[in-house]
């Protein structure tokens, strides 16, 4: 006896495979077509899409700091991108369907943010658009226009649940410990030829391509990747958990990631660290315990060995301590003065521009004209052209965060960036001070990390197209395990005693000196 349903489905089943292998396979003669790819990236989103269901929360914490591009999609954008998009649709499809399922509701974060958003748009109308010129438009610079709206929309993406204080630990780990995958680019010299398809996820880094030799070659991803895992276990354990707690392997792994802080040779990072470590050091009291005089030996012994010691140190690790008073070796020397110098120069020339884009800003927006100049300009003529004009200039790479702000969007810009950094540090501090005890360690670390990162903004170098998800990324977190904001607990009202007035006296005539209960 046949079974019409059964049959009815399979035939469903077949409809549907038939074809669809027929366009996989004509589409696999040329597998690297953006069409194809993208038909591909379809088809993988609809198999993993129950796991997306389930997942996509962890996994958005999780791709905060991965290193991950996908190459298949125009743009090559970072994992994050996507992820935000994806998490944020889902959730707001789940709170349409749930009316239990609410977003946490931060109002001091909540309007300077629509308001940069706003700035944002209205800059980009009236300055020639988002110029996505990867789809085909005249004009480019659309992708920084992306990090900047996803950057915004990251933290409500992040605020759409609570994270239990039993799983802070974990989110803690999804958050940072992604970063030590930016390693994956640095090791591409040593990579054999048949793993190089793991480079497309995991893009090498500008080093990777010169002569590999330790201590000499500046390794960006070690760098970054000693940042996340100091990170991690400033968060997780604190100062006092690594250094009071008897276990030896965390003071070991902190040691080891500052090592890795120099192999990259970045003075900015090794400023940021060392503003973090400061800064939770006093915040957990530190300062009152027996680690103080520790601390203050240490220092010594190490400026004792380093001064006399500096110029030969591996070459990486002299350029890190090139902002401090050292005797090292001229070439590390010369190498930090002239990035400091090609830096002022441009911010010198690039200061007469403010008045000019303080009511409408400058935009992200690059002209054919200027990216063909920028293109055009040799390591020769570099030191010909005007500073204001370099490659950098003109694609808003300024290495600057006041200056990333106030010309592209203008006085507005600067008015609700401000605002924004104002309010996450009143939540964050909050938090620190009137949050879970449980989570005071992370606590915290998120508001020493919050004020190191603005500090960096604004007077060693940053990005806001770059730096928006960062900010957006600590303050979320900080919202997601805290519930909001929180507030000092109510102080419990004492009950007045109440006033006897004395037997047979009148109302308004003066009470004589003895009371009668």
């Amino acid at each position: 006896m046949n079974n019409a349903p059964v049959i009815l489905r399979s035939l469903i089943v077949y409809a549907v495979c038939v074809p669809l292998a027929v366009i996989v396979g004509f589409m696999l003669t040329d597998p690297m077509d953006y069409s194809t790819l993208g038909l591909f990236g379809i088809l993988a989103l609809l198999l993993i899409s129950p796991l997306l269901l389930r997942w996509h929360y962890p996994l958005l914490v999780l791709s905060w700091n991965l290193g991950i591009t996908l190459f298949f999609i125009k743009g090559a954008p970072y994992l994050w991108v996507v992820v935000v998009a994806l998490s944020l649709g889902l959730s707001v499809v789940e709170r349409a369907l749930n009316s239990q399922m609410r977003f946490i509701p931060v109002p001091q974060i909540t309007w300077p943010l629509i308001c940069l958003m706003g700035v944002i748009l209205v800059t980009a109308k009236f300055t020639g658009g988002f110029g996505l010129h990867a789809f085909g438009s005249d004009v480019y610079g659309g992708k920084k226009y992306i990090f900047l709206v996803l950057g915004i929309l990251s933290y409500f993406a992040l605020t759409a649940r609570r994270i239990p204080p039993e799983r802070a630990g974990f989110y803690v780990g999804l958050y940072f410990l992604g970063g030590l995958s930016s390693i994956v680019g640095d090791l591409f010299t040593f990579a054999p030829s048949w793993a190089y398809p793991i480079f497309w996820f995991f893009p090498p880094t500008g080093y990777a391509f010169q002569n590999f030799e330790l201590g000499e070659t500046r390794l960006g991803g070690f760098s970054s990747a000693g940042v996340m895992l100091w990170c991690f276990l400033l968060a997780k354990y604190g100062i006092r958990g690594i250094f009071l707690e008897g276990k030896l392997w965390r003071p070991i792994l902190l040691v080891l990631s500052l090592l890795m802080v120099f192999l990259g040779g970045y003075r900015g990072v090794l400023m940021f660290v060392g503003i973090v470590f400061a800064l939770q050091f006093f915040m957990e009291g530190i300062h009152r315990t027996r680690l103080l005089p520790v601390f203050i030996f240490v220092g010594v012994l190490a400026a004792v060995a380093i001064v006399p010691l500096a110029n030969k140190l591996p070459f990486t690790f002299q350029r890190t301590l090139a902002f401090l008073p050292l005797q090292i070796d001229p070439v590390a020397m010369a190498e930090a003065q002239d990035s400091v110098d090609w830096r002022v120069n441009m911010w010198k020339a690039l200061m007469p521009q403010i008045p000019e884009y303080l009511l409408l800003g400058k935009g992200l927006a690059i002209t054919t004209e200027d990216y063909n100049e920028m293109m055009g300009q040799t390591a020769l003529s570099q030191s010909a052209i005007d500073p204001s004009q370099n490659s950098l200039a003109l694609s808003y790479d300024y290495h600057n965060g006041p200056l990333s702000v106030i010309i592209p969007f203008g006085i507005w810009g600067c008015i609700t960036v401000l605002w924004f950094f104002a309010a996450g540090f009143r939540v964050l501090r909050n938090n620190y001070r009137y949050g879970d005890p449980s989570l005071q360690t992370i606590n915290a670390f998120l508001f020493a990390a919050y004020v190191a990162y603005v500090f960096q903004f604004m007077f060693i170098g940053g990005s806001l197209s770059l730096d928006v998800a960062k900010f957006a990324g600590v303050i979320g977190l900080s919202v997601a395990l805290n519930s909001g904001m929180r507030e000092p607990a109510p102080q419990p009202v004492q009950a007045k005693e109440p006033f006897l007035r004395p037997r047979g006296a009148l109302p308004g005539s003066r009470p004589g000196p003895a009371f009668t209960r």
